[in-house]
């Protein structure tokens, strides 16, 4: 695990020693150690925290500590490409040990003249598929998706088009991985067929061996064909026809509800940022990636209200804000508050904003109110604009967090996080809410989606139903 993601005490107000003896000496070496402790780091990496000060100590052989510069040292981090380090957190944790030799053992008042965060922030790039990142929408915009080097290069041409009208027409980026991933297996499977003459038989092929050799479930074979239809449609221009054969009817899966008794256990394995918004998920009915996308701008805390914008399908509701997340969602505005503050000093503190916001509102992205409510805990460099900010927090921190408070609660469901969304509808259809009221605060566009609830509800008022068994 990468040094970088433990909090560190550094002591704010310390004062250098007027001649530290060198590290070398054996009492250097247990004041070191003392110091990765204090900064939370475990045992374990305390041996490669000492071989990353021996490295940077040869580098400067003969001096003393006090011998060296703020400007030195900044040149020698701002240079890491000479040292051969594999992956990037090799090199944070690298910075990470010369600034607790430097702050914290040393005490050497110019070390504070050190960009650290900022020397560490440049060292990570985000995923190109990471949620957060926005995507151009014009045609005659460069495209970056991320295509198979076995692909030809008209299959490859085909691909950026369907990217681009996906973006177009404003699709989510989960539809655009998912309809990217089947167009391209699909086009590897037909590399010595020219885009314009794949046809039906072809893709009845394709979704044969995907049932047959890969056995596929009904509901990926399903979301293999639609994105086929939608690539042979918008991007060929010659609609697919005559595969009715092939369409196969998603079965109706009934949803995994918790009990009451079984969330207040759930959420009571939780602890911090994660049981915060597992409960808000639970307590509002939001989509995970609804969740980690919220702003400060979003939580009205005098009329109660959380406004979701660009949901699933783009679009937007609102939703109660619970009064017993209202203290804690106060908490974390103050603390994103002061996050955001120490960004700006930095020369950072941008977020991202969506549709072009950034163009109409120039300096909306450093303003508090856009700032996300749940960021990341890192500094990230967008691989679109090489602009360095503070993204959201990944949807997959919260479903680990989520999958081990199931594990140790021991409820024998298949727990998920949008196990969450589901009980928070069942419970107020139990209580006696208006299913199209649910509807609402679902975001559902159609009644018979919410309506799939009343299947696994306890009906207040109604006599269960008894097993012949019983009698």
């Amino acid at each position: 695990m990468a040094a970088h993601s433990y909090s560190r005490k550094i002591r704010q107000n310390s004062v250098g020693y007027d001649n530290p003896p060198p590290i070398s000496e054996a009492s250097g070496w247990h004041r070191y150690k003392k110091s990765l402790s204090a900064a939370s780091i475990p045992d374990k990496y305390h041996q490669w925290y000492v071989k990353h000060v021996k490295e940077f100590l040869s580098t400067y052989s003969g001096h003393r500590l006090t011998d060296l510069s703020a400007d030195q040292v900044n040149r020698h981090l701002s240079q890491l490409t000479n040292i051969k380090f594999s992956k990037p957190w090799q090199q944070a944790q690298y910075i990470d040990a010369i600034e607790i030799l430097l702050r914290d053992t040393a005490q050497l008042s110019w070390a504070s003249n050190i960009p650290w965060k900022d020397l560490k922030a440049t060292l990570y790039s985000i995923d190109t598929d990471h949620a957060t990142l926005g995507r151009e929408t014009l045609a005659d915009l460069p495209v970056e998706p991320q295509l198979s080097k076995d692909l030809s290069k008209s299959h490859k041409n085909s691909l950026k088009q369907l990217i681009v009208i996906i973006r177009r027409k404003h699709y989510s980026i989960k539809t655009e991985q998912s309809y990217c991933h089947w167009v391209q297996r699909f086009l590897l499977e037909n590399q010595g067929t020219e885009p314009a003459e794949l046809r039906e038989p072809e893709v009845e092929s394709f979704l044969t061996n995907l049932t047959l050799r890969r056995n596929a479930s009904k509901r990926t074979q399903s979301v293999a064909l639609s994105a086929l239809c939608f690539f042979f449609s918008k991007v060929l221009e010659k609609p697919l026809v005559n595969l009715s054969h092939a369409k196969s009817t998603k079965p109706g899966k009934l949803p995994v509800v918790l009990t009451r008794a079984e969330i207040d256990s759930l959420l009571g394995e939780m602890s911090g940022i994660h049981q915060t918004m597992a409960s808000l998920m639970y307590g509002t009915g939001l989509r995970i990636i609804e969740c980690i996308r919220l702003r400060i701008k979003d939580i009205d805390f005098n009329y109660r209200i959380i406004s979701v914008y660009d949901g699933k399908g783009g679009k937007h509701r609102r939703v109660p804000l619970p009064g017993r997340c209202a203290d804690k969602l106060k908490h974390i505005v103050e603390e994103t508050s002061r996050l955001h503050d120490a960004d700006l000093s930095i020369g950072h503190g941008e977020v991202f904003l969506p549709n072009a916001l950034s163009r109409k509102y120039p300096n909306a992205a450093t303003e508090k109110a856009w700032q996300y409510l749940f960021p990341s805990s890192r500094l990230s460099v967008d691989p679109r604009t090489g602009i360095t900010r503070r993204h959201h927090q990944h949807e997959s921190s919260l479903q680990r967090a989520i999958k081990r408070a199931a594990t140790k609660t021991e409820i024998n469901k298949q727990i998920s996080s949008h196990c969450l969304r589901h009980s928070f509808a069942t419970h107020l259809l139990e209580a006696n809410y208006d299913i199209r009221t649910v509807q609402e605060l679902l975001g559902h566009a159609d009644v018979s989606t919410t309506m799939i609830y009343t299947h696994v509800m306890n009906r207040p008022g109604m006599v269960p139903v008894k097993s012949p068994l019983d009698d």
